[in-house]
């Protein structure tokens, strides 16, 4: 066996660990393969974005996959020995999706890692399945279009078919194949400099990643973002350690925009790790209160104000948003309350998040939403404004919600927006109220 091929099983043999601990349960793809690139740091830089590729593909077409082999194979996949099924994905990935690896490679690794983990008596039926795969290379392997349209676009686009059942709903099946379509494609990492970075520091950055081989170019109008690809991490670029950017999706920088954030005021961040939007409001306001739940979060959000040189600027508190706080109320010009959702404009960054919701999940949501918009509406003074942001494109916790706080608060939509999944930004909704006088009374009226 020569080196290349040898290295080839290795970083096969890491994608299968990954997604056998996925299989298991636990921490989501996007953390566990980060973490494992992490600790493989020293494999070439091919190598790992080989890891990358083959392990977040595996993990996103995961429903393509299984009925690409449901045609071929005599075991459905789910009565598969999870390291069989998990071989077998590999395989299909790498013959459907990976144009630099052969036909022949993907069966032939597959093979030998099945014998390799203890499975030499299913060497052939591994290499039967891939090979038959292999054979209808280039065909399109999906269900019926005019026969079963839901189960179509489930399969084409790898998503469960309830999620296609109300996005079709919401937006329609035109819209919904759009919403599909973006989700799957390549997502850069966007990022926002720092207001505080000189133009010709700004420059220079630039070109020491372009020079590293980072490909980017500029986020539409927004004059500090930047979208980057062929990145292996951004903690390794030039300029993370001292300050001079953070990671911050278009989107929430479209959304903070529209919360107007002038010198001098008061900012409440509410649900603020891993404070993408605190740094954003410290930049630009006079104070800011960031909380989130736990010590872990409120660690992340004060490590990141440190990094970006803005720690006296912020205060960071431990405080489940639910909990009402009287000593604050009135207390702030903006409020923001980017709340917990399902994620689901983000499902091309956070590719299992789709196989881990449910329809009871999502009513969960909008129950804990609910808690921390009634809490959370009274620590702006009247004229100042309440920012409602979430990382889903789902109307009960969108437009809905909205109607929600426009019914039982003092509160006044002023601008909303729905930003769905595209090239540069990632699904996610914003709104902005202004705060009128009065309160809302127990029975849900308001009065002056």
């Amino acid at each position: 066996m020569g080196k290349g091929e040898t290295m080839a099983e290795n970083t096969r043999e890491i994608v299968l660990d990954i997604l056998l601990e996925l299989e298991r349960g636990g921490a989501y793809s996007h953390q566990l393969i980060r973490d494992v690139l992490d600790k493989y740091d020293y494999l070439p830089p091919s190598d790992k974005r080989f890891v990358k590729r083959l392990a977040e593909g595996c993990v996103e077409r995961r429903i393509e996959l299984d009925y690409i082999l449901e045609q071929f194979s005599t075991v459905r996949v789910e009565k598969m020995k999870p390291l069989i099924r998990c071989l077998l994905r590999m395989g299909v990935y790498q013959i459907r999706y990976m144009d630099a690896v052969p036909a022949r490679a993907a069966c032939s690794e597959a093979v030998k890692l099945a014998g390799k983990r203890g499975f030499s008596g299913l060497k052939g039926f591994v290499n039967g399945c891939l090979r038959a795969v292999a054979a209808r290379e280039g065909e399109e392997l999906v269900p019926d279009r005019t026969a079963e349209p839901v189960r179509y676009l489930s399969v084409k686009y790898s998503m469960p078919e309830w999620i296609v059942n109300m996005w079709l709903s919401d937006y329609g099946e035109a819209e919904t194949e759009r919403i599909l379509e973006g989700l799957l494609r390549v997502h850069p990492v966007s990022i926002r400099f720092s207001a505080s970075l000189g133009r010709g520091e700004r420059e220079a950055l630039l070109e020491a990643w372009r020079a590293g081989g980072v490909r980017l170019r500029a986020a539409g109008a927004l004059p500090d973002a930047f979208l980057l690809e062929n990145v292996e991490g951004v903690a390794s670029l030039a300029g993370y350690r001292e300050g001079a950017f953070t990671v911050q999706d278009v989107s929430s920088q479209l959304a903070l925009m529209a919360a107007a954030i002038r010198p001098g005021e008061r900012v409440m961040d509410l649900c603020a790790a891993p404070g993408g939007k605190t740094l954003w409001a410290a930049e630009r306001a006079g104070e800011v209160l960031a909380r989130d739940v736990s010590e872990k979060k409120a660690a992340l959000i004060r490590e990141n104000c440190e990094r970006m040189g803005l720690a006296e600027r912020v205060t960071v508190q431990v405080w489940d948003a639910r909990r009402a706080d009287p000593g604050r109320e009135g207390w702030a010009d903006v409020v923001i309350l980017d709340v917990p959702c399902s994620g689901l404009g983000v499902l091309g960054k956070k590719r299992d998040i789709k196989y881990r919701m449910t329809p009871e999940g999502i009513d969960g949501l909008v129950a804990l939403q609910r808690q921390i918009v009634t809490a959370g509406w009274r620590y702006v003074k009247v004229g100042g404004r309440v920012l409602y942001s979430t990382c889903t494109i789902d109307k009960r916790e969108n437009e809905e919600m909205c109607r929600f706080m426009e019914k039982h608060f003092p509160l006044k939509l002023e601008e909303s927006r729905q930003i769905l999944p595209g090239e540069e930004t990632d699904g996610f909704f914003y709104a902005r109220f202004l705060r009128l006088p009065g309160r809302k009374e127990e029975d849900g009226r308001v009065s002056n």
